[in-house]
C-alpha cells in the first residue's frame, strides 16, 4: 500500500493524471492474463492480443 500512496503523491505533485488510466489498464490486462493461465478460456483471451 505504501507504493500506491507514493505513486498517488507523485501523480498529484507532478500533475501526471493522464498516467492513471494507462496504469489501470495495464494492471487489468496483466490480471486477465494471469487469471486465464491454464484455463479453457485462455485460447480465446490470447486472440484479443
Amino acid at each position: 500500500m505504501d507504493f500506491i500512496a507514493e505513486f498517488w503523491a507523485f501523480l498529484r505533485v507532478r500533475k501526471k493524471y493522464w498516467l492513471l488510466p494507462v496504469i489501470v489498464m495495464m494492471a487489468v490486462f496483466g490480471g486477465l492474463v494471469v487469471l486465464s493461465q491454464g484455463s479453457a478460456v485462455a485460447p480465446f483471451i490470447y486472440t484479443i492480443f
